[in-house]
């Protein structure tokens, strides 16, 4: 398999981006899909080539795994700040069938704000991204953020993304998820030690709630590249499941 390092110019961020691509080897049979592997907060382009095995762990499948940059953006249209989701969900994708043929299906993972991300950006463009995996996600985070009188460094950057949350909003995870058509198959996993597991139990529960179906799951591990490394293997395998019966139907 090869691994690329692409520098482009995005329209939507009016700024140079990054990513990491891996495409599969010409011995992999077609059709190719493709995955958008997102980071968290703290993190670049770079941190899942370097913290994982994830080439190893796509080794012979028919993926192409594109890593890009999401900043510290949550993957949404900031309310003062960047256009992730623009340049996410539709800038991206377009500017990946420019260099490389993605003749299969379409879909998301991430981790922490890239959980989110991952859902957030298949939930925008349903029709494209049938597939979606969130690992320790802050999934709630346009459901419900507080806002406090006396906020936090990170309830004041929030605020600047997200801007005046509330449940129903334009980056709200249960109302995109009610209102999308088609629904990207959805799953939700979280370690028992992190910090964000009551939130994705909260978002498990608000989706039951609402009849929509998905998968949820608990394993043992804590908010790390440990859980990541290897839950990631579970995310590959839920998408070519989803995205091969697609191709089949």
């Amino acid at each position: 398999m090869a691994l690329h390092e692409i520098n482009y110019f995005s329209d939507a961020l009016e700024k140079a981006c990054g990513a990491f691509v891996i495409h599969p080897d010409p011995s992999v049979p077609r059709p190719y899909h493709c995955m958008f592997l997102l980071h968290g907060l703290s993190d670049d382009y770079t941190i899942w080539q370097r913290r994982t095995n994830i080439e190893r762990y796509v080794d012979g499948k028919p993926i192409v795994v594109v890593m890009p940059d999401g900043g510290r953006g949550f993957y949404v249209d900031a309310v003062e700040g960047y256009k992730y989701l623009q340049a996410l969900a539709f800038e991206l994708p377009n500017l990946v069938n420019h260099w490389f043929k993605i003749d299969g299906g379409w879909c998301t993972t991430g981790l922490s704000m890239g959980g989110y991300g991952a859902l957030r950006v298949a939930l925008e463009h349903p029709g494209l991204f049938r597939s979606a995996v969130s690992h320790s996600g802050a999934v709630l985070h346009g459901h419900s953020v507080p806002q406090k009188a006396n906020a936090s460094k990170w309830d004041e950057e929030f605020l600047r993304v997200f801007g005046d949350v509330k449940p129903g909003g334009k980056n709200d995870i249960i109302a995109l998820a009610k209102r999308a058509d088609p629904r990207p198959a959805i799953r939700i996993d979280c370690g028992t030690e992190d910090f964000l597991l009551h939130f994705n139990r909260e978002a498990h529960r608000l989706l039951t709630e609402a009849k929509i179906e998905h998968e949820y799951q608990e394993f043992p591990g804590d908010h790390n590249w440990a859980y990541w490394d290897l839950h990631v293997q579970e995310a590959i395998a839920f998408h070519l499941k989803n995205l091969n019966r697609l191709i089949q139907e």
